[in-house]
């Protein structure tokens, strides 16, 4: 059968079991999905290089404001746009200050590319002078541009290349001109370092301005991948009205080619471009490139593809002089931690690892010799903030308090960890540069997210936010009930959710939801309201358990799943259901599950177990063979399908369709970039090969999250009268 022909059978097939409803059916889902539950965070600022003041813009974007740190009052305007000369913009969409104070670089009509990277229109606004200049002429939208530390220039990109703009005189250079679509990118990341390494930007200056590094991205040799663009209804594009379009885009699947990526440096007075060689032919990923306090130490990160064995070098610019500093390997994957959580200060660096079991911080001097383990026990770092030099003491977040909860703490030079918020619930932390003041955001079950401003002292300034609104508004709501139980001799943590009017004399239907990916945690002691506090109030127990892999609880725990994704997960979560099962208060015979993404992965995968004691699933935009999937995240945990090819079969729901017994409910958007539509499509030909078939609902041109439109809101009805219908 040919694509057509399977799309097409699928969505007539749910046309016709959802014609007797609507998200009309749901009268009540808006105030738990709109925008009436939503929390607000204080809006984001910048703090000045002493600490002193921080900026903000202005809730109508018009205006960037300058507070006192120590007391939060309002000290002036900086950006005023009913005050600029030159030139006028409507709105800002966001800011940076530059590094000498003088300069404010602002932007607007921001547009995504992908998840982090963007392009927009930049401008510098002259502190002095009020002047508002566009930061460039020659290439109207910009992607990723950083002030120079003197704040003279700023470097950009554009169309894959990189442009210096020197803002003294407004003279602009191209530091690059090689650039080509689908073939060559210059100091921004491709789609696979963006998504799976988080970062937007692969340029960095050096601290005397005279040099910038980048990294150059060949991509010719990865294959591309497309998928159809359609007039749809969100947005509607009339282009495509007749027939549809095509977005293409590089992505290498697992196994396959990536980018070959090279570090380069750019002098600034001479215009001389230098490649930097690095000694090992194991690098295949470089995740992360930054000056360390010297015009002649560049630190590099890099990574073997396999992602067990990471190296630093400290390279010289100027000479091309590289020497190695560190490596740190794992038997299993590196955490992401470990090239994520990198600071750099004038003396010694600070990493992450996880040689111990669990994650902890380690100095090093920059000759690469150890200087002492800063955290040790039995919890992870989850967090590291910095190093507040006048105090000698290191800032951290960690599950020193338990699994389910995140700490901030402070460790002084002799490792004495004092806690500066409470055991329970879920804190975490934003600090001013020099470290003397920080922002709290605190929250836990009962609480939405506090935000407050402090001192390095400890003491309370301002209160930014403490959406006294929201939990007013859903004081009656339930609360989450956290739980222990068994999996085959494993104690997993899990959470429960009742209905506000809860009987235990009656029985309840359950929907299992869980995410189960490795390193992440859904079983988390913190404020939510959503979906699954409206299902409640239509008569179902929300249960959420963490199964093995996943993480806050040292790295035994993840490990068991490499190379092997989806087993021992399966288990925990059939499990799981068999637990809720012999609860009084539920209905053995109406347990459903649920995930997204990776959950909606490891729904298939539970929902194809020979004993699966699940009524109906619902996965959603679900990943259906790793060999679909892109090369850095589904080999940092299976190894390539070349060297790991049974566990990609074992690990693939595609190949156990003809287990799959209860009814099941697939959703995924036709424009999805991170986990394809195609893995839905090639699922559901493997059912029809095999004389099955289950139900799907597809979202014309939306994207992994399925947002916009109201589609979240169809996405959870679907999914609730599903459960409805199935569960009877």
């Amino acid at each position: 059968m040919t694509l057509r022909n399977i799309i097409t059978a699928t969505a007539a097939a749910f046309t016709l079991t959802a014609t007797a409803a609507g998200v009309a059916d749901f009268k009540d889902i808006d105030r738990y999905l709109g925008s009436e539950h939503y929390c607000t965070a204080p809006r984001s600022f910048t703090y000045t290089s002493d600490g002193a003041f921080y900026l903000q813009l202005s809730t109508d974007g018009r205006k960037v404001v300058k507070y006192d740190t120590r007391t939060g009052k309002e000290v002036e305007t900086v950006v005023d746009l009913a005050k600029t000369r030159e030139n006028t913009i409507d709105h800002i969409d966001g800011f940076r200050m530059s590094p000498d104070g003088r300069k404010v670089m602002v932007w607007n009509e921001t547009s995504y590319i992908y998840r982090r990277s963007f392009t927009a229109s930049y401008f510098i606004y002259n502190l002095h002078s009020r002047e508002l200049k566009p930061l460039s002429t020659n290439h109207p939208r910009q992607q990723a541009p950083i002030f120079s530390p003197d704040g003279r220039m700023v470097a950009f990109v554009d169309k894959g290349n990189i442009y210096l703009c020197k803002l003294d005189f407004w003279t602009e250079v191209d530091v690059t001109t090689d650039g080509r679509k689908n073939e060559v990118i210059n100091g921004v990341p491709d789609w696979t370092y963006e998504e799976e390494f988080t970062t937007s930007s692969s340029m960095t200056w050096s601290p005397d301005s005279r040099m910038l590094c980048y990294l150059k991205y060949r991509e010719a040799d990865v294959r591309l991948f497309s998928f159809p663009l359609y007039e749809g209804y969100c947005h509607p594009d009339k282009n495509y009205a007749l027939y549809p379009g095509q977005f293409t885009y590089k992505y290498p699947v697992a196994g396959e080619k990536n980018s070959t990526v090279s570090i380069h440096s750019y002098d600034i007075d001479n215009r001389v471009t230098k490649d930097i060689t690095l000694p090992d032919n194991r690098i295949e990923y470089i995740p992360r490139i930054e000056y360390a306090f010297s015009a002649e130490r560049l630190m590099v990160t890099t990574l073997n593809r396999a992602q067990t064995r990471m190296e630093i070098y400290a390279v010289n610019p100027r000479s091309t002089v590289t020497k190695p500093i560190l490596t740190e390997e794992h038997s299993a994957w590196l955490s992401p931690a470990a090239y994520e959580n990198i600071r750099w200060y004038p003396d010694f660096f600070v990493i992450t690892s996880s040689r111990t079991g669990y994650d902890h911080l380690y100095r090093y001097a920059y000759t690469g010799a150890p200087l002492g383990q800063i955290t040790s026990g039995e919890y992870d770092v989850t967090a590291y903030y910095g190093y507040d030099a006048k105090r000698a003491c290191h800032y951290i977040q960690s599950t020193r308090t338990g699994a389910i909860n995140r700490v901030v703490s402070r460790v002084d030079a002799k490792g004495k960890v004092t806690d500066l918020t409470p055991a329970a619930g879920m804190a975490s932390a934003t600090f001013s540069p020099d470290m003397a003041f920080y922002t709290v955001r605190f929250t836990d079950v009962t609480t939405p997210p506090v935000y407050t401003l402090r001192t390095s002292a400890d003491k309370d300034i301002k209160v930014l936010e403490d959406n006294a609104a929201v939990k007013a508004r859903y004081s009656a709501e339930p609360h989450r009930e956290f739980f222990t139980m068994q999996s085959d001799g494993v104690t997993l943590n899990g959470y429960m959710l009742k209905p506000a009017s809860f009987d235990p004399t009656k029985k309840y239907p359950v929907v299992m939801f869980q995410y189960s990916g490795p390193g992440s945690q859904q079983v988390l002691n913190e404020w939510n309201i959503g979906w699954m506090t409206y299902y409640t109030t239509r008569g179902y127990i929300i249960i959420c358990v963490d199964g093995r892999g996943t993480g806050g609880r040292g790295r035994a725990f993840q490990d068991v799943v490499y190379r092997n994704l989806g087993h021992y997960e399966s288990i925990d979560q059939v499990n799981a259901a068999r637990w809720a099962a012999t609860q009084t208060f539920v209905d053995p015979r109406r347990i459903g599950l649920h995930g997204w993404s990776y959950g909606g992965y490891e729904t298939l995968m539970a929902a194809s177990r020979p004993d699966a004691p699940y009524a109906a699933a619902v996965a959603v935009a679900p990943v259906t063979d790793w060999r679909y999937y892109d090369t850095v995240y589904a080999e940092r945990y299976m190894l390539t399908p070349q060297e790991n090819a049974d566990g990609y079969f074992n690990s693939a729901p595609i190949n156990f369709v003809k287990d799959v017994k209860c009814p099941l409910l697939v959703m995924h958007g036709t424009a999805d970039d991170n986990v394809h539509f195609s893995n839905t499509v090639e699922y559901v030909a493997a059912m029809e090969g095999a004389g099955r078939w289950c139900d799907v609902l597809f979202f014309p041109n939306m994207d992994h999250s399925i947002n916009g439109c109201g589609a979240q809101t169809v996405v959870f009805a679907r999914m609730l009268d599903y459960f409805d219908r199935n569960m009877k």
